[in-house]
Formats: structure tokens, sequence, C-alpha cells
């Protein structure tokens, strides 16, 4: 593929370079494969979306190298920004007052998981040192999969909603604990004070920016309409600026934007729809950011000692998460069935992951590749197993109002609907 490319470079320039070519025509790609997917088998379009990616990685696209940096880092950062603050423009934090098993629920799935992990990376050989960033990674669902499962089957009810909740909260103790740890690297300190001040500042800063953020949104609302297009730029802009400001002082940009959503749920508590151009620029960004992701999680070393431990790490997360959420589901007002729905619909991994794995091979050359090696298969394959997991989840536990055909032919009637 590079012969092609470097053959094509020769005869075409086009004014933005040749770059601007190859991702157009990617994307492109992509969205007709995204919506084949999404028509033919009832399965989200993001599947569709990380195959053209992964093959576009497989083949030697130049497009995106890793590590990130730079503009391609950007992106990655303000579609994360952009997903995480809608997400968190969902979570009612009044909610948790009058349901506060929710959050035992969130924690015991979060601790599981990362305890589990650890462990089960311990008795593969893996260091220790290599091991606590996997296991921390491992926590974090992703909230942006999730929603692109949601919107493409269509599902609404206490599953889905528990799922998006429980994924954002997991993906918020990522960030916070993972951005501290990372700024500790090479070397991991230990002690209560050593481990704590970092975790502090990263989240004290994320929440000045996030809060900054939210004021000034709240304010804008005042003046300006939900459904003008005008708020969808300045919305697009401030998230934009905030996440420059968060990463530059030592915040995490996707936390600040994700705490600035959940914050202004609270300034704003009635609800407010985004208008249809933020809805058409979130979806290509959302889609540029699949792909980025995928583009870049292909090109690992992929071999049978990795492929080993990437297994082990995928169950032993799958089943630390049925367990946490299975545990803490007691008071929650879920039932058994819907709780193994919606870890099942926490499967997916994504573009958190990736930017948490590019900040840790930020802070050491030495345990960054390391942890690279294993967190890139890791995050492609549940990118794409993921999806199918929380499709079926979601289907299995009745939310969704279109049916799903391979589903319908291999049940029994009334399965459909069981809750």
């Amino acid at each position: 593929m590079n012969d092609i490319l470097t053959i094509w470079s020769e005869w075409i320039k086009p004014s933005a370079g040749l770059p601007t070519v190859q991702w157009s025509i990617l994307l492109a790609l992509a969205a007709a494969s995204g919506h084949l997917v999404n028509r033919y088998t009832g399965l989200p379009k993001v599947i569709g979306y990380s195959v053209i990616g992964a093959f576009a990685g497989l083949a030697g696209f130049t497009g995106a190298v890793w590590p990130l940096k730079g503009t391609g880092l950007f992106l990655l950062e303000l579609g994360v920004a952009v997903v995480l603050f809608e997400a968190g423009g969902r979570i009612p934090l009044r909610w948790f007052r009058h349901n506060p098993m929710v959050l035992v629920q969130s924690l015991a799935e979060s601790a599981f998981t990362f305890l589990a992990v650890h462990w089960v990376l311990g008795l593969m050989g893996v260091r220790a040192t290599v091991a606590e960033p996997l296991a921390l990674l491992a926590m974090a669902a992703s909230p942006a999969v999730l929603a692109r499962v949601a919107i493409d089957t269509r599902a609404a009810g206490p599953v889905t909603d528990r799922a998006l909740v429980l994924s954002t909260l997991s993906t918020l103790y990522a960030l916070t604990i993972c951005s501290a740890r990372a700024g500790m690297m090479p070397r991991f300190e230990t002690g209560l004070a050593n481990t704590l001040y970092p975790v502090l500042v990263v989240l004290g800063l994320s929440v000045v920016v996030g809060a900054v953020l939210a004021l000034t949104l709240r304010t804008a609302l005042r003046v300006m309409s939900p459904t003008s297009e005008n708020t969808a730029i300045l919305l697009l802009a401030l998230i934009a600026a905030s996440s420059a400001l968060a990463a530059n002082y030592g915040g995490s940009a996707p936390l600040s934007a994700l705490l600035g959503g959940m914050l202004l749920k609270q300034l704003n508590p009635r609800p407010w729809s985004w208008p249809r151009q933020m809805g058409t620029a979130s979806s290509m960004l959302t889609m540029l950011m699949f792909v980025l992701v995928s583009v870049v999680a292909a090109q690992a070393n992929w071999n049978k000692p990795v492929a080993g431990v990437v297994m082990a790490l995928i169950a032993a997360r799958m089943v630390a998460k049925v367990a946490g959420v299975g545990l803490g589901n007691v008071g929650s007002g879920a039932s058994w069935k819907q709780a193994l729905w919606v870890s099942l619909a926490m499967s997916p991994m994504s573009s958190v992951a990736l930017l948490l794995v590019s900040q840790y091979v930020a802070a050491s050359s030495a345990l960054g590749p390391e942890i690279a090696g294993i967190a890139l298969p890791t995050i492609l394959t549940m990118e794409i197993l993921g999806a199918i997991l929380a499709t079926v989840a979601i289907y299995r536990a009745g939310e969704s109002s279109r049916p799903w055909e391979p589903l319908r032919r291999n049940t029994q009637p009334g399965t459909l609907n069981e809750s």
C-alpha cells in the first residue's frame, strides 16, 4: 500500500495535501460501510467504521501514525470531549441522592474490574508496572460506542440508561486515576500521599475548567436559543478551548468536558436537545474518532503471546463487570437479568482507552510501548466485539423500538421483550 501511495503522490497535487485526500476517501468508505452494516445485519454503524479503519491500519495507512501527536491527538481529544460532555449532560446528580445504590454499583464494578484484570495479568507473567496501567484502562467502558449503539437500535429503557450512566462513571474514574498515574511515570511512586496528591491535582484542575465551561454555557443559554446553529458553534468552540486549556495546565481535557456537562445539567436541569447542526458535526467527529482509533490500534504488533494476554484480559474484564454490577444490584431497583444486560452493554472499549494509552506512551519511553503492545489489540477487539455484545444486550432487554431479524429468527415468540 505504501508503494501505491508513493506513486499516487507523484501525480496528484491537492491544495490541502495528500493526507486530506486519503482521510476524505477513508471516511467516505467508513460512512458507506457503516450504513451497509446497519442496513443488512442490524448491527450498529460503529462496527462498519471500525472494520474499515482496521483494514486501513493493517494495510499500512500512513494518515495516522502511532504514537499520536499534533493534530491527530487533538482531534481524538476533541472527539472524546464532545462525547463525554454530552454523556455528562445526561446524568442528574439528584438521581444519586434518591438511588445511592447506583454509585455503589458503579464503584463495585470498577473495583472488581481493576482487581481481576491486575490479578490475571500477574498470572500471565506481566510485570506489575505494566499490569497496573492496563487494569486501570480496563475499568473504562465506552460511552461513545454505547451511545451510538443506542441511537442505531433506537433503544430506551432502564438497562440502556443505567449502562450509559455506569459507563460514564467508570470513564470518570479511569480518566482521573490514569491521568494522575501517567504523570508519575516512569517510576510509579507508592504510598497514600504520593498516590492521592496527583489524583487531586488532576481532578481539581479539571473541575475548575469544567465549571468555567458550564458557567459560560449557562450564561449563553440565557440569551441564545438552544436550537440555534450559533449556539452549536459556540458549544463546539468552548469545548475545544477548554480541552486545550485543561491539557496545558495539567488537567484532563476529556474529564473537564465530562464534569462540565454534569455541572451544566445541574445549573440548567431542563432538557435541551442539541440542534441539528450540532448533531451533524458531532456525528462526523464521532465517526472520525472511531476510524482513527481502529486505524491506530490495528498498527499494534499482533502475535500469539500478545493474543493470549489480550484474551485473558478481555475475559477477566467481562467476568469482573458482570460480578461487580451483580453485586451492586442489591437495592438498586433493577432485576438480576437487567444487571446481566447492563454489564454486557458496558463491554465496549474505544477512544477513551486509546487516549489514556497515548498518555502513558508520552510519559514513559520504556513502559509506554509495553502497555500499548497489549492495550491496542484489546481496544480494537473490544471496539468491535463490545459493540456486538451491547447490541445483543439491548435487544435481549427488549429496549429497542425496532426488531432485529437475526435475534427474532433464533428466539421463541415472546422472549424478545424479556427484561
